[in-house]
Formats: structure tokens, sequence, C-alpha cells
């Protein structure tokens, strides 16, 4: 149903070029990215409490400095294992005989090409990723990403190097300042699920629940789609169950049923959580360890909000990019309320189960997390 082949292919030949480096620089490069990578390990520890008094446990989980294609072979790889279940019904309903295959055929080089030009987009952009769902491989995302017999499939750590140079070259800021910044965004990702051992298969499987629920028939499929392009045509001027403008969603927000909007608004709440306490984390540790962290986050947060051209700003809104931004805004202030209110270790009791998470509302008021979570259990 997608040829994933022709998915990297698309993404290589369409992504932009990396910034120009010496083969001297670029091995210099990778060396202090993976220092970083350890230091921030112990600094985002000690900070955060997760791992409560045992400041620096093994978690086992590989960093790996990739370049864009890297990145987009590793993607693929993490789309496959989580798309196949919804794949796999998608092929139990494809017509038989050889109209079947086909169509199967055109329809899969058609989804690669779209796939691969949604991964060139994104492949200049990311400056790391804790990969979540990663199937376990033989071999790096720098080669053929193929999954490794009988090995378990376990989360790494990537850190996209020619995209952190862009950008520390773009904002004009220190370098090694800079890259230990990212680091520690990335690094307290890669601790949440590791020290939060139900965190994957939970959201794992609120993803599935949401696959489940697609529409099948490509009929009704069609139909959301033309009422979503006919609501953009008109300038936004649906609403939504509660009567507020539809301007902050995306076209794929219109394809789906009311029960994948409650699931939705589930992941939302938790990625608005993971995101906002990685920014919160970055910049409580930077004061000690990076010294420029001040210029870097106001630069920082203004390329934020900029955004770069006016394409740009159109795929953005179009991919639910925005929505993604408000999420690091909006989760960072519920993580700061929070622990201003009941300190860390009080913070922390978000990770103890999938009923301590914040919901959608009370990530927009997180008083309303403390008094169910911390009151009513003390009581």
């Amino acid at each position: 149903m997608v040829d994933w082949n022709l998915a990297v292919a698309t993404a290589q030949r369409l992504m932009r070029p990396g910034p120009e480096v010496s083969g001297d620089e670029a091995r210099e490069i990778v060396a202090e990215l993976r220092k970083h990578a350890r230091s921030s390990e112990e600094h985002v520890h000690a900070f955060t409490r997760m791992y409560g008094d045992a400041v620096s446990p093994p978690n086992g989980t590989p960093v790996l400095i990739v370049d864009r294609v890297g990145w987009v072979k590793a993607n693929v790889a993490g789309f496959r294992e989580i798309l196949k279940p919804l794949l796999g019904k998608m092929q139990d309903r494809r017509p038989g005989g050889l109209g079947g295959m086909a169509l199967g055929t055109v329809g899969g080089k058609v989804t690669g090409v779209e796939v691969g030009m949604l991964l060139s987009f994104l492949a200049s952009r990311v400056l790391g990723q804790y990969e979540t769902f990663a199937p376990a491989t033989r071999e790096l995302p720098a080669g053929p990403v193929v999954p490794g017999p009988g090995a378990p499939r376990a989360g790494r750590l990537l850190l996209v190097a020619p995209n952190i140079v862009h950008v520390e070259r773009e904002l004009d800021v220190d370098p090694h300042d800079f890259r230990l910044w990212v680091c520690l965004h990335e690094e307290t990702h890669r601790t949440q699920f590791t020290a939060v051992p139900w965190l994957r298969d939970h959201i794992e499987g609120e993803i599935q629940s949401f696959l489940g629920e697609t529409e099948m028939d490509a009929s009704t499929v069609i139909e959301r789609i033309r009422e979503a392009a006919q609501s953009f045509a008109g300038g936004g001027g649906a609403k939504d169950a509660d009567d507020e403008p539809d301007e902050g969603r995306s076209i794929v927000d219109f394809v789906q049923t009311p029960v994948q909007r409650e699931i939705l608004a589930r992941l939302t709440a938790v990625m608005s959580l993971l995101e906002g306490h990685a920014d919160y984390v970055m910049d409580g540790v930077g004061p000690d360890v990076v010294p420029s962290v001040a210029e870097i986050r106001e630069k920082f947060q203004q390329r934020r909000a900029s955004g770069a051209g006016r394409l740009d700003q159109v795929l953005r809104k179009v991919l639910g990019l925005d929505a993604k931004l408000r999420q690091y805004k909006d989760g960072e202030r519920f993580v700061r309320t929070v622990v201003d209110e009941v300190g860390m270790d009080g913070f922390n009791r978000v990770w103890t189960s999938p009923n301590t998470l914040p919901t959608k509302a009370e990530i927009a008021k997180p008083a309303d997390w403390v008094a169910r979570v911390h009151r009513r259990s003390d009581s």
C-alpha cells in the first residue's frame, strides 16, 4: 500500500542540501554532539529527579548522529512499524485479481511519493528526535534500515547534525552552547521514555486506536476531504463543536471521526506535556551549563514564531505544525506552573500512570490538574 523505497528516494531527491563543512569539521561536530549527549544525561536526570536518587542509571538506548537522509530512513522504518496494523487492514480490503494488484501498485507509488515529499520538507527542519517506535535494526540509519531478527524494539535518540549546524549559523549563536542546549532537550525526551516504562505502550495504544477508527470507505474519505477543501476555500469559516473558528486546524483534522477527535485530544495533551517538559528542563538546566542560554532562547523563539517564507507557513498550517508550536508553549507553561506550586517531586506524579496524565483542558488550566491529582489524593 506504500512504496517505502520510493518514499526514501523521493525525499532524497527533493531535500535541500545541508550546510557546507569540511571532513575535519564534520568529524569534530559529530564528536562534540556525542560528548554533549553523554553529559546531558547527568544534567537532565539530576534536574528532573525522574529516577529518584539514582542520577545516572543506564538506559541502554543508543544515540545516533545522522544526516538528513539518515533521519528520513529512520523515520520510514518507524512509520512502517506503527502503520503496520492499518496497512494490513487496507491490504485485506483491496479488491482481488489483477485489478486489485494494479490498484495496489499504483496507489503504493502515489502514496510513496507523497510520503517522500512530506519527509523532504521535514528533513531540513528537525534538530533531534527520540524515535519512540523504532524497530530493532541490523544497521544504522546511514545504511539500509531493516528489522533485526528476533531483537526487541527499542527507542533511540537521533541528532541531525547538518540541521543543528544550519540553525546555529542562521541564529549566529555560540555553536558549542547551542549543541549542548539541543542535546538537553532531546535527552529529556529520552529520559521521559526510559524512566516511565508504560509511556511508550500507552501512546502506541492511543495511536493504534486512532488508526483503528479510520474510515475504510473511500467515498466517505473523499467527501470529507471535499468538505475540508471547501471550508478552507471559504476563508476558514467552519466551526468546531465548541462553535470556535477552525483556523488553527489542519486538513488532517477534517477527516477524523468523533472517536478519533477524543483520542486526538488525549494525544495532544500528552505531546504538549512531553514537549513542554523538555523545554522547561532545557531552560532550567541551561543557566548552569550553557553560558549563552538567554541569547539562544530569545533568538530561537523568534525563529519559531516567524517561520520562513510564505510557502513554508502554508505547509506548516496544512500539516498541523503550527499546532505543534503551540504544544511547546502551552506544555511549558503547564510544567512551570505545577512545579512552582508543588515542586519537582510533586510534578513527577504526572508519570505515575495514564490516569495522572493531564487532560487537554488541564494543560490550559494547571490548577485543575493539581486539584485532581494532589488535593484529592492527599485528602
